[in-house]
């Protein structure tokens, strides 16, 4: 990957942050050779939100850097009125960068009379006057179907196996806590050449699941647990319980997004099962919790935005770490010797 630092045409491009995490946005502009633009929001005493722009946008590339993280709703609405400002100063392109794209778990009317908030905050963000998203493993993949902008879905899967490199991996087997995730699991475990499994997980309730079983077999082995995101732990620590039982001998837990709301960092960081928390800079990472790992995507980001910028492909960015497990496919135009003998329906008897 060309580092996105060398990139010298930075006349035309301009990068604001949202208050969600700002320490992201910087690293993300030091990786493009920039500094983060100004901007202001102001909360007013009716607790309406106001935000202002503080650098020039007009016929310029804007990119606005904000994950929607606790407090969610503020942070959306925030990010909503950063675009607004920027279509009403005449940006020529804005991109809305949400590293973590939190309503993508409402993907589905899986209820009665239930709402699709993934839907909503699309077509939120395309009315605000979004042209572009850049986003990083959404928890529903489907959700990226929900624009009708192109978005550039970008994988930590990567980064995440670059760390897993620098370790012994002897009898260690990778593990998804469910079979939702069991694709990523497996496309992470051929990055790391091993084995994979998953939990069989029923979701209760929010803060509640049942995993009964674990397809594979992880008798005497070390998990490498790989979640896209982690909240308040609660299924890591269910799974944890069923490796326990089946023979695991301990745990690495890797996930994109570390939320870790609630209880989450007390449950994990004093787990007698676990070795280590790994996540990204996706979100911002709990300030106490000295011990959790974080590997940066900054370099990811700013790539991916030089390319947009420039024009150039973002998907050659997967290179090596692509999601796509299927084999591809025959064209329609091309011959397939598996396909059926054409039939003449000419010289067929009537029926």
């Amino acid at each position: 990957m060309r580092h996105a630092g060398r990139w010298d045409d930075t006349n035309d491009i301009v990068v604001f942050s949202g208050s969600a995490h700002p320490a992201l946005a910087r690293s993300i502009c030091a990786e493009l050779g920039l500094t983060v633009a100004p901007s202001r929001t102001s909360r007013f005493s009716n607790d309406c939100l106001q935000s202002q722009l503080l650098s020039n946008c007009r016929q310029r590339d804007v990119y606005i850097v904000q994950p929607l993280v606790p407090p969610t709703q503020d942070h959306l609405m925030e990010l909503l009125l950063m675009v607004n400002a920027a279509r009403g100063a005449s940006a020529a392109q804005v991109t809305a960068v949400i590293p973590h794209f939190a309503y993508a778990r409402s993907d589905k009317k899986d209820a009665s009379r239930i709402s699709l908030g993934g839907r909503l905050v699309a077509d939120l963000l395309q009315t605000a006057g979004v042209d572009r998203v850049l986003t990083m493993t959404l928890h529903a993949p489907q959700v990226h179907g929900f624009f009708s902008v192109p978005v550039d879905h970008l994988t930590a899967l990567g980064v995440l196996a670059e760390h897993y490199r620098e370790q012994d991996l002897t009898d260690s087997i990778v593990v998804s806590p469910d079979l939702g995730n069991a694709k990523e699991a497996t496309q992470f475990s051929r990055l790391l050449g091993l084995p994979v499994a998953a939990g069989s997980k029923q979701r209760m309730a929010d803060d509640r699941v049942v995993i009964d079983a674990i397809v594979g077999d992880v008798a005497g082995k070390r998990a490498i647990i790989l979640d896209d995101e982690i909240a308040t732990g609660g299924s890591i620590v269910t799974l944890l319980e069923r490796l326990a039982a089946d023979g695991a001998t301990g745990a690495s837990v890797a996930c994109t997004h570390g939320l870790f709301t609630g209880s989450a960092q007390e449950r994990l960081s004093g787990h007698p099962m676990i070795t280590e928390v790994v996540t990204t800079d996706t979100v911002p990472a709990p300030p106490d919790w000295h011990e959790l790992t974080a590997r940066s995507v900054s370099q990811l980001f700013a790539e991916a935005i030089r390319r947009v910028h420039e024009g150039e492909s973002v998907s050659s960015l997967f290179d090596g770490v692509d999601p796509t497990h299927a084999p591809p496919q025959p064209s329609l135009f091309e011959p397939d010797h598996r396909a059926m003998p054409r039939r003449d329906y000419a010289s067929a008897p009537a029926r």
